[in-house]
């Protein structure tokens, strides 16, 4: 009888979202296997130096790696239409760049994917007709702008319909399990619904721009591609003022509260998630038995944990890449002449610092950052199963309240930015009496602040891959010290990197003087290729 009882609580009865979940992930079917007529194929030989060339490419720009495809979709389709602005005929020659730099797999795309591709940009280029004539410049280049991130990402996730179902469904679980912990005064359940999507898209998803624009325009309406010619001229109207509701959605302060909401949230869903991939045929017995589902997150986070290390330091390197391309050679080539010109003498001391402090810092601020350990997986652990089984108290208390913006006091508001700015005075000072000391000049000095800030801002986005299974981070005694130093530094990392980004000096190399005559060439080498193939074809 005790046994009977032991085995009745070691069961969890699953809810109802959660076996919605699982029928959906079962539902999704694999691409149909392309005949060998229909397929695209493209020269093994080609491949080999448009790979190079990508990896090159995506070096000077940094990008999370879900974001490297459609950003390289935006690239070529933006150089394509540039020399050949109706787009017609230009779906099979994207395809073909797509598949020369692997970002499919060689022969996995056919006539097919031509056809709904070439149907989206035919589309889009309708709307952009209608909506964009007659308008001032800067709202021109803004329509476009959202048009074109809409459809690049409208052509990756056709391209990749399993891939995108998958993360649809994880994504709408998400959202069904948390909205409910979640009230908002002063809004409709829709307007909190709009918010927290755009939550979603910035934490779990982690989008960037262009897929926080599209998944919500989605949200609201059926993908470009499912409408007619005449509907869409109907749509087009309405347009602009869509495409504002949803940057107004995404600028909102409440959606910014939930991403933080939501952000603390996700270590215990993203372990679920990989559970669910990895035993997805024993999905269910793993899910219904606590000593299976403790030895699978168990498993599962030490896993987690250990890649974790590895990530880290492939996220430093690459940071490093980007941040020395971009930014380090580029104002090192200005520190010398500059210098020689105003100061007539070159320090060669802050040429050294300037040169070796900025990865020794990123090393130094990397080796602070601590893995999760096995409370973090009890915690998890203890999630999991409030978010899957049947009883849903725990997902029904509100937990996230965010109150109705206080009066704000003057006085108290003057002393804080007071404050804050003194912070800036304070820690900006140091460093010039520090370098001072060793001589810098101004020139110097600058480029000693651009790289510190810089490296102290990629430093701090790799920590919060490191904080990615860790359901609660503990506040170090002298958090606020260092929070009180650090501050004006990542608030400047930010600036550089974010506004100053649009200046990257070799994303223009790459794009203006390199591509295009590079892709020419490729082309050209292409249809050789295939010419002589042909001919060999027929002699045999």
């Amino acid at each position: 009888m005790e046994e009977s009882s032991t085995k009745a609580q070691e069961k969890i009865q699953l809810s109802k979202l959660t076996l919605v979940l699982i029928e959906s992930l079962k539902s999704i079917k694999s691409r149909p296997r392309l005949d060998d007529l229909s397929k695209l194929t493209v020269s093994q030989t080609v491949s080999l130096v448009a790979i190079l060339y990508e990896k090159i490419r995506n070096a000077v720009e940094y990008r999370e790696d879900h974001q490297v495809r459609r950003a390289a979709i935006e690239r070529m389709l933006r150089r394509r239409l540039a020399i050949n602005p109706t787009g017609q005929g230009e779906a099979e020659n994207l395809l073909r760049e797509l598949l020369w730099a692997r970002y499919y797999d060689n022969g996995s795309l056919g006539g097919v994917d031509i056809d709904k591709v070439q149907e989206i940009i035919d589309k889009f280029q309708l709307i952009k007709k209608i909506i964009v004539t007659g308008r001032s410049l800067e709202k021109q280049q803004y329509l476009n702008k959202f048009l074109i991130d809409l459809l690049t990402c409208e052509i990756e996730e056709i391209l990749s319909p399993a891939e995108t179902q998958r993360s649809a469904s994880y994504n709408f679980f998400i959202f069904q399990v948390l909205r409910r912990k979640i009230k908002i005064e002063g809004l409709t359940e829709d307007q909190r619904d709009s918010f927290f999507l755009a939550a979603l898209e910035k934490t779990y998803r982690r989008s960037d721009k262009s897929y926080q624009r599209y998944h919500l325009f989605t949200t609201f309406y059926k993908p470009i591609n499912q409408y007619s010619n005449s509907e869409l001229e109907t749509l087009a109207t309405k347009i602009p003022a869509i495409f504002n509701k949803i940057e107004e959605i995404i600028k909102s302060p409440y959606a910014e509260s939930l991403a933080r909401f939501t952000r603390k949230q996700l270590p215990s869903f993203l372990i679920l998630f990989v559970i669910i991939k990895t035993k997805f045929k024993d999905i269910s017995t793993v899910l219904t038995d606590k000593t299976k589902l403790w030895s699978e997150i168990d498993a599962t986070c030490r896993e987690k944990y250990q890649q974790i290390g590895v990530r880290l330091r492939n996220l430093a390197i690459r940071s490093f890449i980007y941040i020395f391309l971009t930014k380090m050679i580029f104002a090192l080539i200005l520190e010398l002449p500059i210098s020689q010109y105003f100061y007539g003498d070159v320090n060669m001391t802050s040429i050294i610092i300037n040169s070796i402090f900025p990865p020794v810092l990123m090393l130094l601020i990397i080796s602070f950052f601590h893995l999760p350990g096995e409370d973090n997986t009890k915690k998890i652990y203890q999630r999991i199963i409030n978010i899957v089984d049947v009883d849903t108290t725990f997902e029904t208390t509100v937990a996230y309240l965010p109150k109705k913006p206080r009066e704000k006091k003057p006085i108290l508001i003057f002393g804080f930015t007071i404050f804050y700015s003194i912070t800036f005075i304070i820690t900006l000072g140091l460093m010039y009496e520090v370098l001072n000391y060793f001589n810098f000049n101004l020139v110097s000095q600058a480029v000693f602040l651009f790289f510190v800030s810089v490296v102290t801002f990629f430093s701090y986005r790799i920590k919060q891959f490191v904080n990615e299974y860790r359901l609660e981070e503990k506040q170090s005694a002298l958090g606020p010290v260092v929070d009180f130093f650090f501050m004006p530094i990542l608030s400047l990392g930010k600036f550089f990197s974010g506004e100053l980004a649009k200046l990257n000096f070799f994303i223009f190399i790459f794009d203006f003087l390199i591509e295009a005559p590079f892709k020419f060439v490729f082309e050209i080498v292409e249809e050789w290729i295939s010419f002589v193939k042909k001919r060999k074809e027929e002699i045999i």
